[in-house]
């Protein structure tokens, strides 16, 4: 009897053995048992793709799950002050404005370039000198227009950022609210359009009191999709990305660069400071990065890849920004001014134009 029970306790060992080692085979070597990444990012076309395609593929190669906090880059940023003592998100996707005022308050950590490897593949313009974060896609903000409304109502493409003031939009409009960075840069380049730039910034203002008179209502979602599927608006100033993805639905929806100019919008990705799983965030950074994502930001969102070796060709590249020639195009926001302005700004707009309106 004793042979036979050190036998079956030889067998069960065995196979004790075998089992832990059967339930190892076929894991990534960078599994993170058991843990959950938590992203906050945009909503609308972003979200939609983040979760059809590019999120699937990081659980499955990582072994996690990610979790979507959806929110503007203003709702982020307020998220990780709230945040800052006990932080609950690991990855914040946000526009290079809010993503600088992100950084200046500390709520941000570097990036390790031992993981995030892709980064040197990464153009300048995406990085940052202190490496907190990086660009992932570049596109531009510009006017977006209703084609099939200016063609049965005989109204000329817009031109200049000043057609948003033509009174023959009365009624017409939803423009971005000043709480958003497409707010912002409407701001600007009225200004710019009209003699001033981000120094001089009361030409913009005057403009933008005219344009009011025709909007509806300010967005403050950065997202006017719907504004345009249901009627609301027939033109606004908008993200090329944002506007070539409606487009691609089936929407008449038309993008124009301005006589004045466009300037550039860089969607950034950023890890948390003290994030729960700081080297998993760097690792989704990493993957933002690569030429894969690249790739498919580029065809599905429309942003302008910032990985050097990403190839695109045919008409994909008329839609958005590709190579050193285009972005050299683009007017550069100067953020360090523009933040410390920005509460002045936001709080005269909201007196004087959105509230008032």
């Amino acid at each position: 009897m004793k042979s036979k029970a050190s036998l079956i306790l030889l067998i069960c060992f065995m196979l004790g053995i075998f089992s832990a080692c059967s339930s190892q085979t076929g894991k990534s070597s960078d599994a993170s048992d058991g843990k959950t990444l938590v992203l906050a990012a945009y909503g609308g076309s972003y979200e939609k793709k983040m979760k059809e395609i590019l999120i699937p593929k990081f659980e499955k190669e990582y072994g996690v799950k990610v979790k979507y906090i959806t929110g503007s880059s203003v709702d982020t940023l307020s998220e990780l002050q709230a945040q800052k003592d006990n932080p609950q998100i690991d990855v914040a996707f946000l526009d290079d404005g809010p993503q600088a005022q992100a950084k200046s308050f500390n709520l941000l950590a570097p990036l390790d370039e031992k993981i995030v490897t892709n980064l040197q593949d990464v153009y300048e313009i995406a990085k940052d000198k202190d490496n907190i974060g990086v660009g992932f896609g570049i596109i531009t903000t510009g006017l977006a227009y209703n084609k099939d409304y200016f063609e049965q109502n005989g109204l000329e493409q817009l031109d200049s950022w000043n057609d948003l003031s033509d009174p023959a939009f009365k009624g017409k409009l939803v423009l971005p609210s000043i709480a958003n960075t497409y707010g912002v840069h409407l701001l600007l380049m009225a200004a710019i359009a009209n003699g001033g730039n981000e120094e001089n910034i009361e030409p913009g203002f005057e403009k933008l009191k005219e344009m009011a008179e025709n909007a509806v209502t300010f967005d403050k979602t950065a997202d006017v999709s719907n504004y345009f599927l249901q009627g609301q608006t027939v033109a606004s100033a908008w993200g090329s990305s944002r506007v070539y993805t409606l487009q691609d639905s089936g929407f008449p929806i038309e993008y124009v660069i301005p006589e004045e100019g466009a300037p550039a919008l860089m969607a950034t990705v950023s890890v948390v400071k003290d994030a729960p799983n700081a080297d998993l965030a760097q690792k989704f950074v990493n993957f933002i990065l690569s030429e894969d994502a690249q790739v498919e930001f580029a065809q599905s969102l429309f942003d302008g890849p910032v990985n050097k070796k990403v190839k695109l060709d045919g008409d994909i590249t008329k839609k958005l920004v590709y190579g050193e020639d285009e972005i050299a195009k683009l007017i550069k926001v100067n953020w360090e001014y523009v933040n410390k302005k920005r509460a002045e700004w936001t709080e005269r707009a909201n007196k004087e134009i959105e509230v008032a309106h």
